[in-house]
């Protein structure tokens, strides 16, 4: 079976198909995911927050984001792969852009990058099409600037936040960008830029009009049910699944229940015990 191509997502909104993307760190949940048959996974840099416990995104490195991408790549066998640009390894300049997105896809086996930032991120976006690399955009709330935004707050709710939504979104798709992620944007607003760009939108806290949407693995899972932002849906509660088979794991070796004799191993031949000279 072959990976999904940027041409295989840019057909989906041409034929009205919507695009299913999800976010994974590891190999063990990437092949769970692609085995699930979505058609995108992203290693996003919230590894920082999801993985490492970090209050924001910024701290997470580059070679962090290529191990995480790495591992990720070797569980796919039919969805596109994307991951993010880390915080400072493209907002220099194109040239910078250039060279770290040059060696992300090299080390990493990603098909795709990501890069936040509309305006300001286009000209970035641009050289790195130019040299051949796809790209993903990211507008509205983009977690590389949670402390210019006071915090992970949504975007566009009065008519100049709208405004600039809509702005970026066209600059980064006139860049070049083969779709774009929309996250925490009224819906309307969202509706509007998916209807106005030729390119796939992919939705995260954007309403049902995006031509596809994202969650992190692990939000949609349940496995942290203390967090739950209004645009996530759990599918599943794994959290208490996990610990109660845990809690169940423990008291079975406290007791002595846990290994039986179907659990070990025995010797092909008997031996016999004696003194070892």
């Amino acid at each position: 079976m072959s990976r999904i191509s940027v041409l295989d997502l840019q057909k989906k909104k041409a034929d009205n198909q919507k695009i299913v993307m999800v976010t994974a760190y590891d190999f063990t949940l990437a092949r769970l995911m692609d085995m699930a048959g979505v058609d995108m996974v992203l290693v996003g840099d919230s590894l920082g927050m999801v993985v490492q416990g970090q209050s924001d995104t910024l701290s997470v490195t580059m070679d962090e984001m290529v191990y995480h991408t790495r591992c990720v790549h070797r569980a796919l066998q039919h969805a596109h792969l994307t991951a993010d640009m880390p915080f400072m390894s493209y907002q220099l300049s194109p040239e910078q852009a250039l060279a770290s997105a040059g060696r992300f896809m090299k080390e990493s086996g990603a098909q795709s990058v990501k890069l936040e930032g509309g305006e300001r991120s286009a000209p970035a976006i641009a050289r790195l099409v130019e040299a051949g690399i796809p790209v993903v955009g990211h507008v509205g709330l983009t977690p590389q600037s949670v402390h210019t935004m006071g915090g992970f707050k949504v975007q566009g709710r009065d008519t100049a936040g709208a405004d600039r939504v809509v702005r970026d979104a066209l600059a980064v798709a006139e860049a070049g960008a083969f779709c774009v992620v929309l996250e925490g944007v009224p819906m309307d607003v969202a509706a509007e830029v998916t209807a106005r760009i030729p390119v796939p939108t992919i939705g995260i806290g954007a309403g049902p009009s995006c031509d596809g949407q994202v969650l992190v693995g692990t939000d949609l899972l349940g496995m942290n049910l203390s967090f739950q932002p209004k645009f996530v849906k759990r599918y599943a509660k794994l959290e208490e699944t996990i610990v109660n088979a845990v809690h169940a794991y423990a008291d079975e070796v406290r007791v002595g229940a846990f290994p039986e004799e179907e659990h070990s191993f025995t010797r092909k031949t008997p031996r016999t015990v004696g003194k070892i000279y």
